[in-house]
């Protein structure tokens, strides 16, 4: 069984508007939505063993903000491919993943992980279902189950076990 993550970034900081999308810091919201991913990531005990980051600083900035909390050490990598990615470009990551890896989490952005988990999920939890068909908020973190080997992932193969959104979390 494999378990691929998406956690789309926090809130990003607009205030800036000289500085270049990829280099958009997070907002102080997106920074209490970290912390509060932090803390849920420690009291469920996610662990992965790979992980891929989009540059885009937000997204960085999202990873540095929840990495202690994920068990285990994983492997991260920043992977350019991720920044800007449809549906087709993160398919492609996901299937490069190596055979042996049976956890992955993806650090990026929308529109492309909304499409990739609704792609991706065949079956999954009602509640969970109905939560990614309401839209997926910065800091939305979505966790589907696959049978397959990362090559064969194919839209429908995914079992959505879990989607958060940081207003679950009270924050």
């Amino acid at each position: 069984m494999r378990t691929l993550h998406l956690l789309r970034h926090a809130k990003s900081s607009w205030d800036d508007t000289a500085l270049a999308d990829a280099e958009r810091p997070l907002a102080p919201r997106g920074r209490r939505a970290v912390a509060a991913l932090d803390r849920h990531l420690r009291a469920v005990e996610l662990s992965v063993e790979l992980v891929l980051v989009s540059p885009a600083r937000r997204a960085r900035e999202t990873w540095d903000g929840v990495a202690s909390a994920v068990a285990g050490a994983p492997t991260v990598r920043e992977e350019p491919r991720i920044y800007e990615a449809g549906v087709e470009d993160l398919l492609a990551v996901t299937r490069a993943v190596p055979a042996g890896v049976s956890s992955l989490l993806l650090v990026g952005h929308n529109p492309g992980f909304e499409q990739l988990a609704s792609t991706l999920a065949g079956s999954g939890d009602d509640r969970a279902l109905a939560s990614l068909r309401a839209g997926y908020p910065t800091g939305g973190l979505a966790s589907l189950t696959f049978a397959e080997p990362w090559s064969d992932v194919r839209p429908g193969t995914g079992h959505l076990v879990r989607f958060l959104r940081p207003r679950d979390l009270g924050d």
